[in-house]
């Protein structure tokens, strides 16, 4: 064999694994067409924070008008974006110099199996004794007329110049946090949906009071609406319109339209059918291994057909499980702690643990206790008018789930993930003495 551990991808999924095997003397190889690092280093997470952070600054501002602070500010998008440029474009180089520095093979180009050993890469064959397809997932993209004129995510993140007026299809973490960032940068904009739900997986009584900011911030939200079609036109002066039209009569004039419909995995052009791995529209089947139903092949990371959300920290804590299986130090099936995930709309939604809507499904196992941050004095310092917590607590008065909206929720979530995981209960949960003032000591006085 060429190799021992041989990974399709270099995002999170990979690397996080790769190279401790490496370190430990391990032969391992990174195949990568694209840039190194994946979605989150290039095209998602790190560059939507990066154009967000203007949005929350702005925020902040805004809330502290007429107490201690006057003059409002705007974003200037062209600024913001050479800002992000500034600290994305060298992921990619950073993230192949952590491979190759760590000893590990890089190999450039589209992966095709060819046997379960043997892969195919621009004509050149490798083979490996373990495979690991970490090749993520892209965005999904409607089949409708006039899709060459709708943009997806990657688009969006990359646009110089924000436009008048943005269209957006979806109502989920994508929709909602770039309709928050166009909004704030000066757009017009509309968010147009098959339902009238959005960001689903979170609690509905925080995401109604988000989207009704958004509402009154200037978003039109559009519900029930199937699209069917997108035309280009163009008007007296050259530049290219679009009109979008929905199966409900809907028939809309806009200057940007984007598709954050969602995602979909990245397993369909590997010639997985050659060595027979199972698959459905959702992903690679995996066992509690992460192990495919060929036994030297497994799969990590968003490509994976799993209920766990698909966030960067979950691919890496699957990457470092598969390490070090392949290094001899644990045979026991994946364990999963306590996830969080986080909406950046502004403010902001986090959970973790159990979710509101679970607990409300099963009073006899869970007591749901709500927190109005409302009248807490370190809120009240930067002037927040909407920030609210839930906690949920077992029979045993365990902590098994929090969740809150505000600006600062990704911290305060964060500070309840270790706790649930300890599986801590109330008179356990005031044994830490935090800074004060603080987030952490605001959340732990609520408990």
């Amino acid at each position: 064999m060429d190799f021992d551990v041989l990974y399709i991808g270099s995002g999170q999924a990979t690397w996080n694994g790769a190279v401790p095997l490496a370190q430990a003397g391990v032969n391992v190889a990174v195949v990568e067409e694209a840039l190194f690092g994946g979605i989150c280093s290039n095209y998602g997470c790190n560059a939507k924070i990066a154009l967000d952070y203007p949005v929350e600054l702005t925020r902040q501002v805004e809330a502290m008008q007429d107490h201690g602070v006057t003059g409002d500010i705007e974003i200037d998008w062209a600024d913001a974006m050479a800002h992000k440029h500034e600290l994305i474009d060298p992921q990619s180089q950073h993230n192949e110099d952590r491979l190759t520095n760590a000893g590990i093979k890089v190999i450039k180009g589209h992966a095709t199996f060819v046997d379960q050993h043997t892969i195919s890469v621009s004509g050149q064959t490798i083979t490996a004794d373990k495979i690991v397809i970490a090749t993520g997932q892209r965005p999904h993209r409607l089949e409708i007329e006039g899709a060459e004129y709708v943009h997806d995510s990657t688009d969006f993140l990359s646009i110089p110049e924000m436009p008048e007026h943005v269209t957006i299809f979806g109502g989920g973490f994508i929709a909602l946090e770039f309709a928050t960032i166009a909004n704030a940068a000066g757009a017009k904009v509309d968010v147009i949906t098959r339902s009238n739900t959005y960001l689903r997986s979170f609690p509905q009584k925080y995401v109604k009071l988000v989207v009704a900011d958004l509402k009154q911030r200037g978003v039109r939200f559009i519900p029930s609406q199937e699209i069917t079609s997108v035309e280009a036109i163009s008007d007296l002066a050259g530049y290219d319109e679009f009109v979008v039209y929905g199966q409900n009569g809907l028939e809309l004039t806009t200057d940007y339209v984007l598709d954050a419909t969602g995602r979909i995995p990245n397993h369909d052009e590997l010639n997985l059918a050659a060595v027979g791995v199972a698959t459905t529209d959702r992903g690679i089947l995996v066992n509690e291994y992460l192990q495919t139903n060929v036994d030297n092949i497994y799969a990590a990371g968003d490509v994976v057909d799993h209920d766990l959300p698909k966030i960067t920290p979950v691919a890496a804590f699957e990457s470092r499980y598969l390490a070090a299986r392949f290094m001899g130090k644990s045979d026991a099936p994946i364990d999963y702690p306590a996830i969080s995930t986080v909406a950046f709309t502004s403010p902001r939604i986090a959970q973790v643990g159990i979710s509101v809507a679970e607990a409300a499904e099963h009073p006899d196992l869970y007591r749901v206790e709500d927190v109005d941050y409302q009248s807490d004095w370190f809120r009240q310092v930067g002037n927040e008018t909407q920030a609210y917590l839930t906690l949920i607590f077992n029979q045993n008065d365990v902590l098994v789930g929090a969740a809150e909206m505000s600006h600062e929720a990704v911290n305060s979530i964060n500070t309840f993930v270790p706790m649930i995981e300890m599986q801590l209960n109330r008179t356990q949960l005031q044994r830490f003495i935090y800074l004060f003032p603080s987030i952490e000591y605001t959340g732990q006085r609520r408990l």
